[in-house]
């Protein structure tokens, strides 16, 4: 039997000025630095990047894959004999999966809710599958993620208080189940897995305060918070990530999950927040939009048609450091694939520069005023 108890979780560091923290989340995959952001392989790839880039190019520490996607294609079944994720793609460090909950969520009118769990219709062929708290623990056990998350409900946003009270409680009701099921299973694979309850609570402060206390009496590993960043105004997501952060245990890791811009994550790193992930770098890659130190970039537009200089002129340096940014508008003149890589490159590796740069100044104590002055170049359109 696996020692279940070999993962911790070191801090480091920490900010005086400000809340952000420096830490070691340490699986048996690797050691995870945080802050950290972590790039999002939803079916088990990183769109348009070899996992050989993710790792000596954009130095990837973590990457996501998700437990609805995987479960529809390419099938539990598959993964399990190929011996789980890692195998199968080839990616030899921490992965985490999101528990289909978001995904489900974002299927509104094709799926339905009970106590027992979410019945759903797959947007691929229209067949009807099943999601309980104990399926979605085996399913993500099978899938061989480092990290699990609990399966939640996402509630939208706007959303009345007592819809968002009532499926709090649901939330919670299902995570005893799935902390049950994880704690009467065990690895399928030949290294450990762990467990992250989701705080949710919409944007009403009473409900995420009785959501994170009731997460961190759970005792896990790690906590997330969850059904932030859908369409809630900024403010209010930092408002609701303090209000989590002063609870949840501070020797135990933080997940703000689908967070966000440059500037969203440098906000939340001063809220104490350790881990994130977003789709935002590679998604807006592929549409020409590129960020960078100064700000962002869109490539297709024609004042770059004969700028020569580096996709970012702050002297970091990213793999594609070689490309002037009127190659890579021609690239997305040309409808040429090599383009959208460089630029999913770029923004990847941007944003791992990022954190890298803010554990550095927590480190050496200038984090506060840094960030205040980064938060805004990078909202400057260039």
């Amino acid at each position: 039997m696996l020692n279940l108890h070999v993962l911790k979780f070191n801090l480091t560091h920490t900010d005086s000025a400000s809340k952000a923290r420096v830490g070691e989340l340490h699986t048996d995959h690797g050691v995870i630095n945080t802050p950290i952001f972590m790039p999002v392989g939803t079916a088990g790839a990183v769109k348009g990047v070899h996992q050989r880039e993710l790792k000596d190019d954009i130095k990837a520490e973590i990457i996501l894959g998700n437990t609805y996607h995987l479960y529809l294609r390419p099938g539990i079944d598959t993964l399990e004999k190929t011996g789980g994720l890692h195998k199968f793609n080839g990616w030899d460090k921490p992965i985490l999966t999101d528990s289909g909950g978001y995904q489900i969520f974002s299927l509104s009118n094709q799926r339905k809710l009970s106590e027992e769990g979410a019945t759903f219709k797959s947007h691929i062929d229209g067949s009807k599958h099943f999601f309980s708290p104990e399926s979605v623990m085996d399913i993500e056990r099978t899938i061989g993620a480092d990290i699990m998350m609990a399966f939640d409900e996402c509630t939208p946003y706007p959303c009345e208080y007592k819809y968002a009270a009532n499926s709090l409680n649901l939330t919670h009701r299902w995570l005893d189940r799935c902390v049950k099921r994880f704690n009467e299973t065990e690895p399928k694979y030949d290294y450990n897995q762990t467990l992250f309850p989701i705080v949710q609570g919409s944007v009403y402060k009473d409900l995420r305060i009785k959501s994170a206390e009731y997460i961190a009496e759970k005792n896990c590993f790690g906590n997330a918070i969850g059904g932030l960043s859908v369409g809630e105004p900024a403010e209010e997501m930092y408002a609701m990530t303090e209000v989590v952060t002063d609870i949840l245990p501070k020797d135990k890791p933080r997940y703000l999950m689908g967070v966000g811009t440059p500037v969203n994550i440098l906000e939340s790193i001063a809220l104490g927040v350790d881990m994130f992930d977003c789709v935002m770098p590679t998604r807006n890659a592929r549409h020409g939009l590129l960020f960078t130190s100064k700000g962002i970039i869109n490539i297709k537009n024609e004042k770059w048609k004969n700028d020569f200089s580096p996709l970012d002129e702050n002297g970091t340096t990213f793999a594609d450091s070689a490309y002037c940014k009127a190659y890579l508008r021609h690239l997305f003149s040309c409808n040429e694939l090599l383009g959208a890589q460089i630029a999913s490159i770029h923004n990847l590796g941007f944003y791992l520069w990022l954190v890298t740069m803010a554990r550095e100044k927590i480190k050496n104590g200038t984090f506060l005023t840094w960030k205040n002055k980064m938060v805004v170049q990078l909202a400057q359109r260039l």
